[in-house]
């Protein structure tokens, strides 16, 4: 899967999936910094599109590192958040990632890749995407669109797909999970930072339900039909979980305005 590939300055080489990842990250970016309201940026930015298409351009199997990455993306998006109350959203960006990277390589080498470490991974941070979800509050946050032009951001977008195709290797199961979209994206809900972070709980939930899809049919159905497998329980607790957010958050709305 993924043989066909370019060669570029002799060292590094783009195969078919990687110019896909291209294409869905700007379709996602896209649609990030259009939509003005800040939960409907959330709920894009947590359309695991990235993931699949990395998981499929590498052909391995999915493990513990795979749901340890949730982790570290919990911990890069409530990072950004509370550095971007005293310093600007790009190096907020920066800081997070190197964080992210850092997190990664450490998780890496101090988890076993195993059954048990598998089921404990995903246990433990099923369990605290649980708990965050029930327990964050709505806030109000304001409507934000971006008033320039697609040009504008592709080539942003480009220079941190190549970062990813340079470094997922290294990252093993995190590549899949690295906040492509969230560098960017990121950025264009900068004005909705709490309704990415509330909306994250529910993102890591039902990514725990694919991963673990994925992990007990992988070897019977293939890579590509457990994904299928994966990705329909990940829409059943991604769509009544953010309604009762969005709920939540209408409701704490009429309270407020009463």
């Amino acid at each position: 899967m993924g043989d066909w590939a370019i060669d570029l300055f002799g060292t590094t080489s783009v195969n078919i999936w990687d110019l896909g990842l291209l294409c869905v990250v700007s379709l996602q970016i896209t649609a990030i910094a259009y939509l003005s309201r800040p939960r409907w940026k959330a709920l894009m930015l947590s359309l695991p599109f990235p993931f699949t298409t990395i998981a499929l351009g590498q052909g391995q199997p999915i493990n513990a590192t795979h749901v340890l990455a949730l982790l570290a993306l919990l911990v890069y998006y409530h990072l950004i958040r509370l550095l971007h109350r005293r310093l600007p959203i790009v190096p907020s960006i920066a800081l997070g990632l190197v964080v992210y990277i850092g997190l990664g390589r450490l998780l890496i080498h101090v988890m076993p890749i195993t059954p048990h470490s598998f089921w404990f991974s995903a246990l433990g941070v099923g369990a605290l995407a649980l708990l965050l979800f029930l327990l964050q509050p709505p806030r109000h946050e304001p409507n934000h669109r971006t008033p320039l032009p697609i040009y504008f951001k592709l080539p942003a977008v480009a220079a941190v797909v190549g970062l990813l195709i340079v470094i997922k290797g290294a990252l093993q199961g995190f590549a899949t999970l690295f906040p492509l979209v969230g560098v960017v994206g990121l950025y264009e809900a900068r004005k909705g930072l709490w309704s990415i972070c509330r909306q994250a709980p529910v993102f890591i939930l039902g990514m725990c339900a694919l991963l673990t899809a994925v992990y007990i049919t992988q070897e019977t159905l293939g890579l590509v039909r457990a994904l299928l497998v994966g990705w329909a329980l990940y829409l059943l607790l991604l769509l009544p979980m953010t309604r009762r957010l969005w709920t939540r958050e209408d409701l704490h709305t009429t309270a407020k305005n009463a």
